[in-house]
């Protein structure tokens, strides 16, 4: 199966990066290659770290920026390792990065990944598939209410209860191994009413699962801080979300790094010290188009916020 993803927010991003020539940039979520590709396109003789913990992905995009060899290092790891990656090979600062935190259209499609509930597939979900937890471990040992508190908070799931108490159920009967039986569970326990309203019943429930699995929310606000402090005076830093917390959170972080002095307002001077290192491009974040949205339902939720290091 060809790896297939659609850069979202592409030109977008790549606009946001501000590139030039000669400089250093990283792909912290390199999937298929396509925004490494605009960065490499736009830039002349620039040169590129593309990271991704698929080692598919790795291979795939390899081909796809074959025309740039020379200007390319791949690192099959996790960007949350960027500080160290970098150290490696010797670079100090970067002058742009960009994090796309969208699953790829080949993992979603790819049934024997087992990230899509449109397909039959043992239970994985791994984002790399040589670690250890997988989504069989997730729905076949989590406790009711640790499962409940995935639902609800990774997945927004109302009936995170409910779907917890009949997950644990099934699986004191026979244990769980593949998507479509975690779906039939699902629909059974969600009522009939709420199930033809919003998409598909199992959407929130496997995107919390996902998230579990590959510790998504507890490595990201760590890691683009490390970013920003990866970037040279100049540098940008874009990264495109797809869910609300995911979007929380660099937010958050963001505006944490835009603040000056942290001293209590009571204090006449200030004590502590502290700078500003980024200032946020735009309070707002930069939204697909619509037209976007028609060619690529799968961008309708996508977020790009933009940071560059003071």
């Amino acid at each position: 199966m060809e790896f297939k993803h659609v850069s979202v927010l592409f030109k977008e991003s790549i606009d946001a990066l501000k590139i030039k020539d000669g400089g250093v940039y990283v792909d912290g979520t390199l999937g298929g290659g396509g925004h490494s590709y605009g960065i490499l396109s736009v830039g002349a003789n620039c040169s590129l770290v593309g990271i991704d913990q698929d080692k598919e992905a790795i291979a795939a995009s390899r081909e796809r920026l074959a025309e740039f060899s020379g200007r390319v290092t791949f690192v099959n790891r996790n960007f949350s390792e960027i500080k160290n990656i970098l150290h490696e090979l010797g670079i100090d600062k970067v002058d742009g990065a960009v994090l796309d935190l969208g699953v790829s259209s080949y993992q979603l499609d790819n049934a024997e990944r087992g990230f899509s509930y449109m397909h039959d597939a043992p239970l994985d979900m791994r984002m790399n598939t040589g670690s250890g937890k997988t989504a069989y471990d997730v729905v076949n040992t989590y406790g009711c209410e640790e499962l409940t508190r995935i639902f609800y908070e990774y997945g927004e799931e109302k009936w995170s209860k409910r779907i917890a108490e009949f997950i644990c159920e099934r699986r004191a009967k026979k244990e769980i191994l593949t998507t479509f039986e975690l779906v039939d569970i699902i629909k059974a326990a969600i009522p009939k009413k709420a199930r033809m309203e919003g998409g598909h019943p199992a959407k929130r429930v496997f995107q919390a699962i996902r998230i579990e699995v590959n510790n998504e929310l507890g490595i990201l606000e760590g890691a683009v801080k490390d970013f920003i402090d990866c970037l040279k005076t100049g540098g940008r830093l874009a990264v495109i979300t797809f869910h609300s917390l995911e979007d929380r959170i660099v937010k958050k972080t963001f505006m944490e790094e835009a603040k000056g002095c942290v001293c209590p307002k009571e204090f006449p001077v200030c004590m502590c010290g502290r700078s500003p290192e980024i200032k946020i491009v735009s309070r707002k974040p930069v939204l697909p188009s619509q037209k976007e949205i028609e060619g690529n339902s799968r961008s309708k939720s996508a977020k790009l916020r933009i940071a560059e290091k003071l």
